[in-house]
């Protein structure tokens, strides 16, 4: 299932470039939740909330939980973070409210079994992913930690599509195509020029070979 994590929020009153600029000044980074057809709600963050998220990597395919003293917790999907062009301090999250039912598009990582004994890398190929995630539409509730493809009867050349996917938990991929997400290529060779051969010495005169006659001044 994806991480759910719960972000703590206040509430903010006005909105506007003003209000916005006022809520930094206090130390806190200004926010806003919206959509499922509901009205905007403003908050503000503790900045070190924001920034160890940041820091983990995959907040976009992450649930958050935001809870907003006195209003109570939202479901959301933090979709766009804005920085500060300088400092890279972040300036305004934006997080999407999930409304029951809604699908997520989320990304998967893509893992692959077998490898030792998969033919066309025992033949000297190489495994070249394309896609080291997948993204994908998801229940918020039942998204898959991984998704996984087996190479055991992988070749030389063979390209590895999204319906190679053993399981996909029920997902339906953004893309609407049978995409690669990997291929067994053959080793590159290279072959070896050989060096163009030395220009031969000029030969030697023979012992004893009569010189030209000087010329006469």
């Amino acid at each position: 299932m994806v991480q759910t994590i719960r972000i703590e929020a206040s509430s903010r009153e006005r909105a506007g470039k003003g209000a916005a600029r006022a809520t930094r000044r206090d130390g806190r980074v200004p926010a806003v939740i919206y959509g499922a057809k509901q009205d905007a709600t403003l908050i503000a963050l503790d900045p070190r909330d924001v920034v160890k998220e940041l820091q983990k990597g995959g907040w976009q395919s992450h649930l958050y939980e935001v809870a907003v003293q006195g209003g109570g917790t939202e479901r959301t999907l933090m979709r766009d973070v804005q920085f500060h062009p300088v400092t890279d301090r972040p300036l305004h999250v934006d997080f999407q409210r999930l409304a029951p039912g809604q699908l997520i598009r989320v990304r998967v990582p893509v893992q692959f079994a077998n490898e030792g004994t998969c033919p066309g890398l025992k033949a000297g190929g190489v495994l070249n992913v394309v896609r080291r995630e997948v993204e994908v539409m998801a229940d918020p509730d039942n998204v898959p930690e991984g998704f996984e493809i087996d190479l055991a009867e992988a070749n030389l050349g063979d390209s590895l599509r999204w319906s190679a996917v053993k399981d996909t938990f029920g997902t339906k991929a953004a893309l609407d195509r049978d995409f690669v997400v990997a291929t067994i290529a053959a080793p590159t060779v290279v072959e070896e020029v050989a060096p163009p051969p030395a220009p031969a010495a000029p030969a030697a005169p023979a012992k004893g070979a009569a010189k030209a006659p000087a010329k006469k001044k």
